[in-house]
Protein backbone atom coordinates (compact mmCIF):
# COMPACT_ATOMS: atom_id res chain seq x y z
CA UNK A 1 0.00 0.00 0.00
CA UNK A 2 1.08 3.59 -0.69
CA UNK A 3 1.37 4.36 3.27
CA UNK A 4 4.01 1.41 3.59
CA UNK A 5 5.88 2.52 0.61
CA UNK A 6 5.63 6.82 1.82
CA UNK A 7 7.02 5.37 5.38
CA UNK A 8 9.67 3.29 4.08
CA UNK A 9 11.15 6.28 1.73
CA UNK A 10 10.65 8.31 4.53
CA UNK A 11 12.48 5.91 7.14
CA UNK A 12 15.57 5.41 4.66
CA UNK A 13 16.14 9.05 4.35
CA UNK A 14 15.72 9.72 8.17
CA UNK A 15 18.39 6.90 9.05
CA UNK A 16 14.99 4.67 10.93
CA UNK A 17 13.66 2.62 8.22
CA UNK A 18 12.49 -0.40 10.32
CA UNK A 19 10.71 2.17 12.87
CA UNK A 20 8.58 3.55 10.33
CA UNK A 21 8.03 0.49 8.18
CA UNK A 22 6.78 -1.27 11.54
CA UNK A 23 4.39 1.59 12.29
CA UNK A 24 3.10 1.08 8.91
CA UNK A 25 2.87 -2.75 8.75
CA UNK A 26 1.05 -2.08 12.00
CA UNK A 27 -1.48 0.27 11.07
CA UNK A 28 -2.05 -1.47 7.78
CA UNK A 29 -2.47 -4.62 9.10
CA UNK A 30 -5.44 -3.25 11.80
CA UNK A 31 -7.24 -1.60 8.86
CA UNK A 32 -7.51 -4.60 7.21
CA UNK A 33 -8.65 -6.84 10.05
CA UNK A 34 -11.29 -3.82 10.45
CA UNK A 35 -12.65 -4.17 6.81
CA UNK A 36 -12.83 -7.48 6.71
CA UNK A 37 -14.93 -7.26 10.19
CA UNK A 38 -16.94 -4.50 9.28
CA UNK A 39 -19.42 -4.37 6.45
CA UNK A 40 -18.74 -0.91 4.20
CA UNK A 41 -20.39 2.13 6.06
CA UNK A 42 -20.62 5.88 5.40
CA UNK A 43 -19.46 7.95 8.13
CA UNK A 44 -21.11 9.71 10.21
CA UNK A 45 -18.98 12.59 9.69
CA UNK A 46 -18.44 14.03 6.81
CA UNK A 47 -15.41 15.57 5.40
CA UNK A 48 -14.50 19.03 6.42
CA UNK A 49 -12.26 21.30 3.72
CA UNK A 50 -9.39 21.22 5.90
CA UNK A 51 -9.57 17.30 5.09
CA UNK A 52 -9.90 17.48 1.35
CA UNK A 53 -6.81 19.84 1.78
CA UNK A 54 -5.06 17.77 3.43
CA UNK A 55 -5.80 14.83 1.12
CA UNK A 56 -4.50 16.72 -1.49
CA UNK A 57 -1.47 18.02 -0.19
CA UNK A 58 -0.19 14.66 0.77
CA UNK A 59 -1.02 13.31 -3.13
CA UNK A 60 0.68 16.54 -4.04
CA UNK A 61 3.70 15.34 -2.36
CA UNK A 62 3.82 12.19 -3.49
CA UNK A 63 3.05 12.79 -6.82
CA UNK A 64 5.90 14.85 -6.99
CA UNK A 65 8.00 12.77 -5.20
CA UNK A 66 6.99 9.63 -7.88
CA UNK A 67 7.51 12.22 -10.66
CA UNK A 68 10.90 12.89 -9.71
CA UNK A 69 11.36 9.25 -9.74
CA UNK A 70 10.14 8.01 -12.76
CA UNK A 71 12.44 10.51 -14.58
CA UNK A 72 15.13 9.66 -13.25
CA UNK A 73 15.48 6.01 -13.64
CA UNK A 74 14.06 6.81 -17.15
CA UNK A 75 16.39 9.47 -18.54
CA UNK A 76 20.06 8.41 -17.65
CA UNK A 77 19.43 4.71 -16.35
CA UNK A 78 17.20 3.73 -19.05
CA UNK A 79 14.88 1.52 -16.33
CA UNK A 80 11.49 1.71 -15.84
CA UNK A 81 10.50 2.49 -11.86
CA UNK A 82 9.37 -0.92 -11.76
CA UNK A 83 12.96 -2.37 -12.88
CA UNK A 84 14.46 0.10 -10.19
CA UNK A 85 12.08 -0.72 -7.18
CA UNK A 86 13.18 -4.52 -8.37
CA UNK A 87 16.79 -3.50 -8.07
CA UNK A 88 16.26 -1.79 -4.99
CA UNK A 89 14.57 -4.83 -3.43
CA UNK A 90 16.86 -7.39 -4.26
CA UNK A 91 19.82 -5.21 -2.70
CA UNK A 92 17.49 -4.74 0.60
CA UNK A 93 16.84 -8.35 0.65
CA UNK A 94 19.21 -9.99 3.77
CA UNK A 95 18.92 -13.15 2.17
CA UNK A 96 22.80 -14.27 1.53
CA UNK A 97 21.24 -15.80 -2.03
CA UNK A 98 19.46 -12.65 -2.53
CA UNK A 99 15.59 -13.32 -3.34
CA UNK A 100 12.84 -15.40 -4.52
CA UNK A 101 11.08 -14.49 -7.73
CA UNK A 102 7.98 -15.18 -5.27
CA UNK A 103 9.67 -12.77 -2.80
CA UNK A 104 10.11 -9.74 -5.73
CA UNK A 105 6.85 -10.40 -6.54
CA UNK A 106 5.47 -9.96 -3.15
CA UNK A 107 7.75 -7.07 -2.98
CA UNK A 108 6.77 -5.12 -5.79
CA UNK A 109 2.84 -6.09 -5.68
CA UNK A 110 2.30 -7.34 -9.05
CA UNK A 111 1.85 -10.97 -10.25
CA UNK A 112 4.54 -13.80 -10.27
CA UNK A 113 4.75 -13.80 -14.39
CA UNK A 114 5.14 -10.03 -14.18
CA UNK A 115 7.90 -10.23 -12.11
CA UNK A 116 9.29 -12.62 -14.06
CA UNK A 117 9.15 -10.54 -17.38
CA UNK A 118 10.41 -7.90 -14.89
CA UNK A 119 13.74 -9.85 -14.37
CA UNK A 120 14.25 -10.99 -18.13
CA UNK A 121 14.55 -7.79 -18.98
CA UNK A 122 16.80 -7.36 -15.98
CA UNK A 123 18.96 -10.01 -16.75
CA UNK A 124 19.12 -9.02 -20.45
CA UNK A 125 21.23 -5.84 -19.65
CA UNK A 126 23.01 -7.84 -17.15
CA UNK A 127 22.18 -6.11 -14.01
CA UNK A 128 20.36 -9.16 -12.08
CA UNK A 129 20.95 -13.30 -12.13
CA UNK A 130 18.59 -15.63 -11.68
CA UNK A 131 20.39 -19.16 -10.01
CA UNK A 132 17.71 -21.92 -9.29
CA UNK A 133 17.68 -22.84 -5.62
CA UNK A 134 20.19 -25.83 -4.65
CA UNK A 135 17.73 -26.39 -1.18
CA UNK A 136 14.08 -26.34 -3.45
CA UNK A 137 14.48 -26.96 -6.96
CA UNK A 138 11.05 -24.97 -7.25
CA UNK A 139 12.81 -21.36 -6.30
CA UNK A 140 14.64 -19.53 -8.24
CA UNK A 141 17.13 -17.37 -6.86
CA UNK A 142 17.66 -13.68 -7.86
CA UNK A 143 20.64 -11.30 -7.23
CA UNK A 144 22.18 -8.47 -8.57
CA UNK A 145 25.13 -8.21 -10.58
CA UNK A 146 27.97 -5.87 -9.97
CA UNK A 147 26.78 -3.84 -12.85
CA UNK A 148 23.00 -3.82 -11.09
CA UNK A 149 24.48 -2.88 -7.77
CA UNK A 150 26.36 0.16 -9.42
CA UNK A 151 23.83 1.51 -11.24
CA UNK A 152 21.69 1.11 -8.09
CA UNK A 153 23.98 2.96 -6.07
CA UNK A 154 23.86 5.88 -8.23
CA UNK A 155 20.23 5.97 -8.20
CA UNK A 156 19.28 5.10 -4.42
CA UNK A 157 21.62 8.09 -3.55
CA UNK A 158 19.65 10.25 -5.91
CA UNK A 159 16.62 9.78 -4.23
CA UNK A 160 18.00 9.47 -0.84
CA UNK A 161 19.13 12.89 -1.73
CA UNK A 162 14.92 14.15 -2.72
CA UNK A 163 14.24 12.14 -0.06
CA UNK A 164 16.01 13.90 2.29
CA UNK A 165 14.74 17.58 0.91
CA UNK A 166 11.07 16.47 0.47
CA UNK A 167 10.45 14.62 3.37
CA UNK A 168 9.56 17.92 5.94
CA UNK A 169 6.51 18.33 3.41
CA UNK A 170 5.12 15.03 2.76
CA UNK A 171 5.44 14.35 6.89
CA UNK A 172 3.96 17.48 7.46
CA UNK A 173 0.96 16.06 4.79
CA UNK A 174 0.85 13.51 7.11
CA UNK A 175 -0.04 15.06 10.40
CA UNK A 176 -2.42 17.01 8.59
CA UNK A 177 -4.18 14.07 7.37
CA UNK A 178 -4.18 12.18 10.95
CA UNK A 179 -5.66 15.64 12.49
Amino acid sequence: MITTYCLTLLGQASGHPTDLKKIAFRAERLALRRNERQKPRRSKKSLQAKDFAALSAFRHAMRKLLRFSKEVVATPAKLTTEQYEALLAIKSSSGVNGMTVGEISERLQVKHHTAVSLLDRLEARKLATRKRSTADKRNVNVQLTKAGASLLARLAAIHHRELQQRSPEIIDALRRLSE
